[in-house]
């Protein structure tokens, strides 16, 4: 499974869903999705998009786990 560190790293940054979605021009609907790690894919534009905005690496904000170590 594929974990999304995108509300640990706008906390980090104290950063709000509409912060992100009027600075970066991705969809509400798309940045809430990641945020409460509901979403089932991801475009490349909108990784590179969120990776700009927020300075980091695709792997800071993408992680590959194991099913056996997600908190249930």
């Amino acid at each position: 499974m594929i974990k999304c560190h995108l509300s640990a790293i706008m906390g980090a940054k104290r950063l709000k869903i509409s912060d992100v979605v009027r600075e970066s021009g991705i969809n509400r609907n798309t940045v809430t999705r990641l945020y409460h790690e509901t979403n089932n894919r991801i475009e490349f534009e909108t990784l590179e998009k969120l990776c700009r905005y927020l300075d980091c690496q695709v792997g800071d904000l993408l992680e590959v786990v194991n099913d056996d170590e997600i908190e249930k």
